[in-house]
């Protein structure tokens, strides 16, 4: 049985990955930072119980910011598969935090490297690099572009991507970077934008606010739906040679295209409820990114199968499921 350690399990990106492993008869380890409250409802519906017997789902207490605890991790489960996840995400905050995210985006990843390398488990690697990463560079962004971030969450982000290269290079590992571009589902936190525009079109729909307040309308994205992201991870690490790879789907759209299609989509106006609050600017604003997939689709024959609308449609349905659960006391299910 393939075993898999899985950082950042707990998000998006984590708890769509360990179904996918559980799917393919994977035994999965994934490592949440110890909180006084539950920060694992993503998992709830695959969550098996440590006291029966065999369970193929495993999760372990640790912190990116902790070496020892990464190095004991590994050598205690000696995963044949790594992928690295966790991280300070999010981009807007990264300015108001950004020695912590230099310190668990950055340094994380190299203490991770550093953990496998010490332990000496023969193990593939894979890094979650991010589209911000290229930051102000002219799109279409393919591997071959020039990164200029333009946060330091890009910044910490880059010099993970570099690590990665450089463990390749010096160590012989098989370390490889995804860098993906946006890529949302109903499970995305509900403090990044396309989360917040469809839960607030679902509360707007039920009367229970009347206003949404964003930045910068004009920002383009390339976005794609996350459980398709994951597979191109997993096949990132099947090939016979480690490689670098952009997922993206080619396509790039506004805040206000998002907007558009959220709002409309549930016989609602969105001019009507829509407000630009400045105190949402970033210091230094990127204007698009659109990724370049050719890569992956003549290595991995990955390609994208959810459009954009499709995709903003899927997260308003949940989120007005969510609501309407919530609103009539049923138990509320996020594992869509």
């Amino acid at each position: 049985m393939q075993r898999a350690l899985i950082t950042g399990i707990a998000g998006q990106d984590g708890s769509y990955l360990a179904e996918l492993l559980l799917s393919k008869g994977y035994e999965v380890h994934g490592v949440v930072r110890r909180a006084s409250s539950f920060n694992t409802g993503r998992l709830d519906h695959i969550y098996q119980d440590p006291h029966e017997p065999g369970p193929r789902l495993q999760l372990h207490y640790g912190d990116l910011t902790d070496s020892v605890a990464l190095v004991n991790l590994i050598r205690s489960i000696a995963p044949q598969e790594v992928y690295h996840l966790g991280a300070q995400s999010h981009v807007k905050v990264s300015f108001e935090i950004p020695e912590y995210t230099g310190e668990s985006t950055g340094l994380g990843t190299i203490r991770l490297l550093e953990a496998i390398r010490a332990s000496r488990v023969e193990t593939r690697f894979y890094q979650a690099s991010s589209s911000e990463m290229f930051g102000s560079a002219p799109p279409p962004q393919d591997e071959l572009t020039p990164f200029h971030p333009r946060s330091p969450y890009g910044c910490a982000k880059v010099y993970a991507y570099w690590t990665t290269v450089n463990y390749r290079e010096a160590y012989g590992l098989y370390a490889v970077n995804g860098i993906l571009f946006n890529h949302e589902s109903p499970r995305r936190g509900e403090t990044f934008v396309t989360r917040k525009v469809t839960r607030a079109v679902a509360r707007i729909r039920a009367g229970l606010q009347d206003r949404l307040y964003l930045g910068n309308l004009q920002a383009r994205r390339d976005w794609g739906y996350a459980p398709e992201y994951v597979e191109a991870m997993w096949r990132m690490l099947q090939q016979h040679h480690p490689g670098d790879y952009v997922i993206a789907t080619g396509e790039s759209h506004t805040v206000q295209e998002f907007c558009e299609v959220a709002f409309t989509h549930a016989a609602l106006d969105w001019r009507r409820h829509v407000l630009i609050d400045p105190t949402y600017y970033r210091p230094s604003e990127v204007d698009e990114l659109c990724g370049d997939a050719s890569k992956a689709l003549r290595e991995l024959e990955w390609k994208p199968q959810t459009g954009f609308e499709d995709l903003v449609r899927l997260m308003v349905d949940a989120d007005i499921a969510q609501l309407e659960d919530e609103l009539s006391g049923r138990t509320v299910r996020i594992d869509r």
